[in-house]
Parts: C-alpha cells; sequence; structure tokens
C-alpha cells in the first residue's frame, strides 16, 4: 500500500527530529515545543504532535500531562538495558550477515569506515556520530533483516542520548580500529570471532561512561549546599 501525504509527513518529522537526537543536535531534556516545531519543519501542527506521539512510543520523547514533551532523559537502569539488547541484536546481525556475506558487502563496508575515518580527522562532532552510527546500520542492512535494521536504529538513537548524559567526558571515543577488526573477522567468516569483536566494542563505548557512579551515587544535602550556605553567613 502506498503511503499517504499525512503518513509520509509524519514520518519526514519523526526522521528529522530522531536523527537529531542521534547526532547529538538535540540534547536530553531539550523541550520541544509544538509552535517551534510547526515553524521549523515546516509542518502542519497535527503532523507534528502525531510524530511526538510516535517518537514517545519509541522512548525518543517523553511526554507528560501539562508539561508538554522532551527529549528522553534515560536512567542509568534504561541504559544499561539499551546496551544489552544492542549486544543481542549486533550479535544476530553479524551471525547472520557471515553466513551470506559477498565480496560487495566486505567493500561497502570498509568504504564506511574509511568515510568514518575521514571525518574523524576533520569532521564536526554530529558528523562523527552520524558515520560512526552508519557502520552498525550497514551491517544491519548487509544482513538482510529489515525488522533487526529498524530496532537497531532506534537503539542507536537512545545510545546517543545515553552518551549525552552519562559521558565522563567529551572527547569521542574512535571505534575504527574495533569496526575494522569486526570486518576483517566477517571477511574471514569468522563468526564467532566477529561476535567477540562486537561485544567488546560495544562494551567499550558502556565503559566510558559514568553509568556506575551515578547507579551508586546518593546525595548529601548538606555537602551540596555547603558553599552556597556560607556565603549567605557571610
Amino acid at each position: 500500500m502506498k503511503p499517504t501525504n499525512k503518513s509520509s509527513e509524519i514520518e519526514r518529522i519523526v526522521t528529522t527530529i530522531a536523527r537529531a537526537v542521534a547526532e547529538q543536535r538535540l540534547p536530553p531534556g531539550t523541550r520541544l515545543i509544538e509552535a517551534q516545531l510547526v515553524s521549523s519543519l515546516k509542518a502542519n501542527r497535527n503532523h507534528v504532535r502525531s510524530a511526538l506521539q510516535q517518537l514517545a512510543l519509541r522512548r525518543i520523547v517523553s511526554i507528560e500531562p501539562n508539561r508538554g514533551a522532551s527529549i528522553a532523559q534515560p536512567s542509568v537502569e534504561e541504559a544499561r538495558a539499551v546496551f544489552t539488547a544492542r549486544s543481542v541484536i549486533e550479535r544476530g546481525i553479524i551471525e547472520i550477515l557471515v553466513s551470506s556475506v559477498q565480496t560487495l558487502d566486505i567493500s561497502r563496508l570498509k568504504k564506511q569506515r574509511d568515510k568514518e575515518q575521514s571525518v574523524i580527522r576533520s569532521g564536526p562532532r554530529e558528523a562523527i556520530i552520524r558515520e560512526s552510527g552508519q557502520f552498525h546500520l550497514l551491517l544491519a542492512r548487509l544482513a538482510g533483516n529489515s525488522v533487526l535494521e529498524e530496532m537497531l536504529n532506534d537503539l542507536i538513537t537512545r545510545s546517543s542520548l545515553i552518551i549525552s548524559l552519562y559521558q565522563k567526558n567529551n572527547d569521542l571515543q574512535c571505534g575504527c580500529d574495533e569496526h575494522s577488526d569486526i570486518i576483517r573477522a566477517i571477511e574471514e567468516r569468522d563468526s564467532g570471532r566477529a561476535v567477540q569483536c562486537m561485544s567488546h566494542h560495544l562494551k567499550d563505548i558502556e565503559m566510558d561512561l559514568n553509568l556506575a557512579f551515578w547507579e551508586t551515587r546518593t546525595v548529601d544535602f548538606r555537602h551540596v549546599f555547603e558553599t552556597d550556605t556560607e556565603s549567605e553567613l557571610t
């Protein structure tokens, strides 16, 4: 069935907002004011509202009564769950791809890796994030499973939110060497090693986050407001 103009327009808005989140141009907690989205996206208000509802179902947007919509702020528990889900899904993707990989597939993967390396040397932050995500999505596309690709696309977007919230510093970790290891194992049709390389790669990304710190963090209000109280007394 051919999509209607309405559904196509809603999908355009969904894709545009999701891409901005994935590239960390819309940080966690950003309020999404309908009037501003209508103007910026040159869209119909009803279409914007429907798009926000779809993004909320995908956990990319949070909608609260009397407060409206904002970009989601994943909890530590959700962050760990997202990376676990990615590990499971990307393992399946690699196993499928290794069983049917063609020479042209390897060439496309190497081309994407080279593009990522080029962007790391000279590109802006959002471009680096985009090309890194595209490498993972290309694996799913080459595996030929559109459902897994769609699921992974959402998980990558949610991963970007998590990285925005919990990264230890502002330096992006270059995963190109690990991407090269994954390509090499796939090219050699070594499913076990390819899966191991991907697992190691995702674990490195997760380990670069401050999840453990926030998971066990307790707040001493006296310490938090100690400086402010001393200032008032003096």
